[in-house]
């Protein structure tokens, strides 16, 4: 049994026992998390909700707090002699799907 869940505006498929790497949540490293915007459940049937699936949620422990690697932004111009060089680290949450619960 596995579920789509919307997380921060991206949709993320939550299966019992795997680890989703998310954008940064609140929360400290160990807490329970209740995700109530479940997309579609899937089972012995297949529910898609409109937009949300009624009474099913998603029940997951915040593992820990990272950051991802680097990524170099380099803007050029030909001829204008125009560069610039900015770095960019995304910060994200690992999250431990416990249950998915489903109406």
């Amino acid at each position: 049994m596995y579920a789509v869940v919307e997380i921060k505006g991206k949709q993320y498929r939550a299966e019992k026992g795997a680890a989703l790497r998310v954008d940064r949540m609140e929360g400290e490293t160990g807490s329970a998390v209740t995700l109530d915007s479940v997309l579609m459940l899937s089972g012995d049937k297949v529910s898609v909700g409109a937009p949300y699936v009624k009474g099913a949620s998603v029940k997951a422990v915040i593992q820990e707090h990272n950051k991802g690697d680097k990524i170099i932004v380099f803007k050029y111009k030909s001829k204008k002699n125009y560069r610039r060089t900015q770095g960019h680290r995304q910060c994200y949450t690992v999250l431990k799907i416990e249950d998915v619960v489903g109406a």
